[in-house]
């Protein structure tokens, strides 16, 4: 599918030439930093020279002192605390965080993540009972619970106190917890919004340490694990989040967690350099498999490990459950293809809306992103679980996902999410009225460029432009993430040759007037190849990174696009 190309526009010509004055750099890097609103010599150093002395005081977020009192209070008189979290890869390291801190503290801890099929997401009235059979009167609630208004009460009812930390967007009621910490709250002045589930957790670390005067690497000490959480759960590399990721990078390459460690020494990187899009490709997965495949506290015990012996055991278990769900992943996506390859008429709707009783509900989510990734339109993946119809959706870019199926509400029995991503249920007899209903609802709501996949372009320069003092400069824009994602940049009329790697992958050298020769690699453009060997321009959008192969550094273009 042909990509649209937006370039994003110019930015003022005054502020540009101010900040170049100030910094002393090219055209091209103030543009990069002015389109991430930074227009100031400060914020430069701030952005490039990330500090922990940088955080915020996490006594900022609205009820802070009231969740570290209960806390203090529960250990003073030897309560027994449960740590509760979400089952994918920022409720279970939010859950490892939270809990490897306070065991040191106290002994009556233990953690509890629920069961994916049996309780579904978020708090649950079966983890509520497990508290109360078990002598537990504090829970505290992590990546969960900021709309489990019944679930608060029910314990409360039981002699069980919730402390709440989560980062999802509130209801118009919040729960009557002893402690809401979440800066999405209306009521809430913590400056920054966007820290992860796992960031709230650390938040709490962080304010117990202040206040009984301990030492604040007993905190830092799980920024790595942070980091994860962070790269892993998709929210923006910005402002606090970029201060806890790049520290948490650092940790995570020099003395990672013994769990990280252990999926480390399984990935394809050994090498020390792991960055974010590591994260997301290799570690993430395989924390996220546990839940997945059988169930999330296996994650959580490879991640509170305390020696690399016992890490490496919990790992063999987690890595294999990753391969069974990448084994469950590629034959529903397969199934999922073939049917729509070979039907016309879903083939020519504006959404995609498929169900088959038996497949895995651990990993319909992954399925109906690769398929939006093929046909890039708005997907909805179900199957039959417990009884009833269990369904994940994804959305493209500029297309409310969460406000369509709101239209189709009458005929479901949840749903929930957001706008690129939800989770849904119905009864299987209304499986053909909402196919039909949601395409109608897709058909006459999304606009005709949405169908389209967009590549947002920074800024146009020559590959001459192109050395390493930029490229020096431009790896200090790192960690990259949503809403600083490693620029992609414009070069006009090239030329080159090169051949097919894989399936449909090429390996290209080109070059353009007065430039030296840049080797590129272009996934899933092979259909270009003949054009390109034919001797004619192009233009491309693309990235810059450095391969590293056998010892050997160099720049390498990686081609995102290719017009002509």
């Amino acid at each position: 599918m042909q990509k649209r190309w937006v370039v994003k526009p110019k930015n003022d010509v005054q502020k540009t030439n101010k900040l170049r004055e100030e910094l002393g750099i090219n055209a091209v890097i103030t543009e990069l930093l002015l389109n991430r609103d930074i227009q100031t010599y400060q914020q430069a150093k701030i952005f490039f020279r990330p500090s922990l002395d940088l955080l915020h005081d996490a006594f900022l977020m609205k009820d802070m002192d009231k969740a570290i009192s209960r806390i203090e209070k529960a250990i003073g008189n030897k309560e027994k605390i449960l740590i509760y979290g979400d089952y994918d890869v920022d409720g279970t390291t939010a859950v490892s965080v939270v809990y490897s801190f306070f065991r040191d503290f106290h002994s009556g801890l233990e953690f509890y993540i629920p069961d994916r099929y049996l309780e579904g997401y978020g708090v649950s009235f079966q983890g509520i009972d497990y508290a109360s059979e078990n002598g537990f009167s504090l829970i505290i609630a992590l990546d969960c619970g900021i709309k489990a208004i019944e679930k608060v009460n029910y314990a409360r009812a039981k002699g069980i106190d919730f402390i709440i930390g989560d980062h999802h967007l509130p209801g118009k009621e919040i729960p009557d917890a002893i402690a809401v910490l979440d800066p999405k709250r209306n009521d809430c002045p913590y400056p920054y919004k966007e820290l992860s589930g796992c960031g709230i957790g650390f938040k709490i670390i962080q304010a117990f340490v202040q206040k009984n005067n301990m030492d604040v690497q007993l905190a830092y000490q799980y920024l790595d694990l942070v980091a994860v959480s962070i790269a892993s759960d998709i929210v923006p590399i910005t402002g606090e989040n970029r201060i806890l990721t790049h520290f948490g990078l650092k940790k995570l390459n020099t003395n990672p967690n013994c769990g990280l460690q252990a999926l480390i020494n399984l990935s394809s990187n050994k090498s020390g350099h792991f960055s974010v899009g590591d994260i997301v490709f290799q570690i993430g997965p395989r924390i996220n498999a546990a839940g997945r495949i059988e169930h999330a506290k296996d994650a959580v015990k490879l991640l509170i490990s305390k020696s690399l012996a016992e890490a490496e055991a919990y790992s063999t278990t987690v890595d294999d459950q990753n391969t069974l769900r990448k084994g469950f992943d590629l034959k529903i996506t397969e199934e999922a293809l073939h049917i729509l390859d070979n039907d016309e008429i879903l083939k020519q709707r504006k959404s995609t809306v498929l169900f088959k009783a038996d497949w895995h509900k651990g990993v319909i989510g992954i399925v109906a992103s690769r398929l939006t990734e093929k046909y890039y339109r708005p997907t909805v993946i179900l199957t039959q679980t417990n009884g009833h119809i269990a369904g994940s959706a994804r959305s493209v870019l500029g297309f409310d996902l969460y406000e369509a199926l709101s239209e189709c509400a009458d005929l479901l029995d949840q749903y929930g999410g957001h706008k690129y991503a939800a989770g849904l249920t119905m009864r299987i007899e209304n499986v053909p009225a909402f196919q039909e209903k949601f395409e109608t609802v897709v058909e006459n709501s999304i606009k005709p460029e949405m169908l389209q996949q967009e590549v947002l372009i920074e800024t146009e320069l020559n590959l001459k432009d192109i050395d390493n003092k930029f490229f020096r400069l431009l790896k200090q824009f790192e960690p990259f993430g949503p809403q600083n994602e490693a620029p992609i940049l414009l070069t006009r009329s090239v030329w080159g040759a090169g051949y097919i790697v894989g399936t449909n992958h090429i390996k290209i050298t080109i070059k353009q007037e007065d430039s030296m020769s840049f080797d590129c690699i272009g996934f899933g453009l092979a259909d270009y190849i003949d054009y390109i060997n034919a001797g004619h321009k192009f233009d491309i959008c693309y990235t810059i990174e450095e391969n590293n192969w056998r010892g050997k550094k160099n720049l390498q273009l990686n081609i995102k696009a290719i017009r002509y």
